[in-house]
Protein backbone atom coordinates (compact mmCIF):
# COMPACT_ATOMS: atom_id res chain seq x y z
CA UNK A 1 0.00 0.00 0.00
CA UNK A 2 1.49 3.34 -0.99
CA UNK A 3 1.43 6.39 1.20
CA UNK A 4 -0.47 9.46 -0.03
CA UNK A 5 1.76 12.20 -1.36
CA UNK A 6 1.28 15.38 0.61
CA UNK A 7 2.25 18.70 -0.82
CA UNK A 8 4.69 20.77 1.11
CA UNK A 9 2.95 23.58 2.96
CA UNK A 10 3.18 26.85 1.05
CA UNK A 11 3.89 30.15 2.69
CA UNK A 12 0.81 32.34 2.54
CA UNK A 13 1.22 36.06 2.40
CA UNK A 14 -1.08 37.87 4.80
CA UNK A 15 -2.31 41.25 3.67
CA UNK A 16 -3.76 43.60 6.22
CA UNK A 17 -6.95 45.21 4.95
CA UNK A 18 -7.76 48.55 6.45
CA UNK A 19 -11.39 49.51 6.83
CA UNK A 20 -12.40 52.51 4.75
CA UNK A 21 -11.70 55.80 6.45
CA UNK A 22 -15.34 56.92 6.08
CA UNK A 23 -17.49 53.80 5.58
CA UNK A 24 -20.80 55.71 5.38
CA UNK A 25 -19.62 58.22 2.77
CA UNK A 26 -19.65 57.44 -0.95
CA UNK A 27 -19.55 59.19 -4.29
CA UNK A 28 -21.98 57.83 -6.85
CA UNK A 29 -21.87 58.99 -10.45
CA UNK A 30 -25.24 60.45 -11.30
CA UNK A 31 -26.18 61.35 -7.73
CA UNK A 32 -25.68 65.03 -6.93
CA UNK A 33 -22.92 65.29 -9.49
CA UNK A 34 -20.79 62.72 -7.69
CA UNK A 35 -20.40 64.78 -4.53
CA UNK A 36 -19.98 62.92 -1.22
CA UNK A 37 -23.28 61.57 0.12
CA UNK A 38 -24.31 59.22 2.91
CA UNK A 39 -24.31 55.65 1.55
CA UNK A 40 -27.72 54.49 0.32
CA UNK A 41 -29.19 58.01 0.38
CA UNK A 42 -29.11 61.27 -1.52
CA UNK A 43 -28.16 63.18 1.64
CA UNK A 44 -25.03 65.17 0.85
CA UNK A 45 -22.28 65.58 3.41
CA UNK A 46 -22.63 69.35 2.89
CA UNK A 47 -26.18 69.22 4.29
CA UNK A 48 -25.00 67.55 7.49
CA UNK A 49 -22.06 69.97 7.64
CA UNK A 50 -24.44 72.94 7.55
CA UNK A 51 -26.33 71.56 10.55
CA UNK A 52 -23.05 70.91 12.35
CA UNK A 53 -21.77 74.41 11.59
CA UNK A 54 -25.03 75.84 12.95
CA UNK A 55 -24.18 74.23 16.29
CA UNK A 56 -26.74 71.44 16.17
CA UNK A 57 -26.10 68.28 18.16
CA UNK A 58 -26.12 64.79 16.65
CA UNK A 59 -29.59 64.24 18.11
CA UNK A 60 -30.87 67.47 16.54
CA UNK A 61 -29.44 66.48 13.17
CA UNK A 62 -31.09 63.06 13.52
CA UNK A 63 -34.43 64.79 14.09
CA UNK A 64 -34.03 66.35 10.64
CA UNK A 65 -32.88 63.02 9.14
CA UNK A 66 -34.60 60.30 11.22
CA UNK A 67 -33.90 57.64 8.57
CA UNK A 68 -30.13 57.93 9.11
CA UNK A 69 -28.23 55.86 11.65
CA UNK A 70 -26.33 57.98 14.18
CA UNK A 71 -23.01 56.53 12.97
CA UNK A 72 -23.70 57.87 9.46
CA UNK A 73 -24.20 61.40 10.81
CA UNK A 74 -21.02 61.17 12.87
CA UNK A 75 -19.15 59.88 9.80
CA UNK A 76 -20.49 62.75 7.68
CA UNK A 77 -19.24 65.26 10.26
CA UNK A 78 -15.90 63.47 10.39
CA UNK A 79 -15.69 63.56 6.59
CA UNK A 80 -16.46 67.27 6.64
CA UNK A 81 -13.70 67.92 9.19
CA UNK A 82 -11.22 65.85 7.15
CA UNK A 83 -12.21 67.53 3.84
CA UNK A 84 -13.31 71.01 4.90
CA UNK A 85 -12.02 72.86 1.86
CA UNK A 86 -13.90 70.57 -0.55
CA UNK A 87 -17.15 70.64 1.45
CA UNK A 88 -17.01 74.40 1.98
CA UNK A 89 -16.66 74.80 -1.80
CA UNK A 90 -19.73 72.60 -2.34
CA UNK A 91 -21.66 74.61 0.26
CA UNK A 92 -20.76 77.83 -1.55
CA UNK A 93 -21.68 76.41 -4.96
CA UNK A 94 -25.10 75.34 -3.68
CA UNK A 95 -26.10 78.50 -1.81
CA UNK A 96 -29.63 79.47 -2.91
CA UNK A 97 -28.53 82.91 -4.14
CA UNK A 98 -25.86 81.38 -6.33
CA UNK A 99 -28.19 78.71 -7.77
CA UNK A 100 -30.84 81.37 -8.51
CA UNK A 101 -28.30 83.51 -10.34
CA UNK A 102 -26.66 80.62 -12.19
CA UNK A 103 -29.96 79.25 -13.51
CA UNK A 104 -31.58 82.66 -14.13
CA UNK A 105 -34.40 81.92 -11.70
CA UNK A 106 -36.68 84.45 -10.04
CA UNK A 107 -38.44 84.33 -6.70
CA UNK A 108 -42.12 85.24 -6.83
CA UNK A 109 -44.01 87.33 -4.27
CA UNK A 110 -45.06 84.24 -2.31
CA UNK A 111 -41.53 82.79 -2.31
CA UNK A 112 -42.15 80.45 -5.23
CA UNK A 113 -39.41 79.75 -7.75
CA UNK A 114 -40.12 81.05 -11.23
CA UNK A 115 -38.21 79.26 -13.97
CA UNK A 116 -37.18 81.11 -17.12
CA UNK A 117 -39.15 80.37 -20.28
CA UNK A 118 -37.85 77.36 -22.14
CA UNK A 119 -35.69 78.08 -25.15
CA UNK A 120 -37.06 74.96 -26.86
CA UNK A 121 -39.68 75.79 -29.46
CA UNK A 122 -41.23 72.34 -29.19
CA UNK A 123 -41.69 72.52 -25.42
CA UNK A 124 -45.11 71.45 -24.23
Amino acid sequence: MSKPILAEPQAVETVEVEPPEHPYIVRVEGILGGEPVIRGTRVPVRAIALHYKAGETIDEILEAYPHLPPAAVVDAISYYLDHQEEIEQLIEENRPERVIEEHHLKIGPKGEVIFPPSSRKDAL
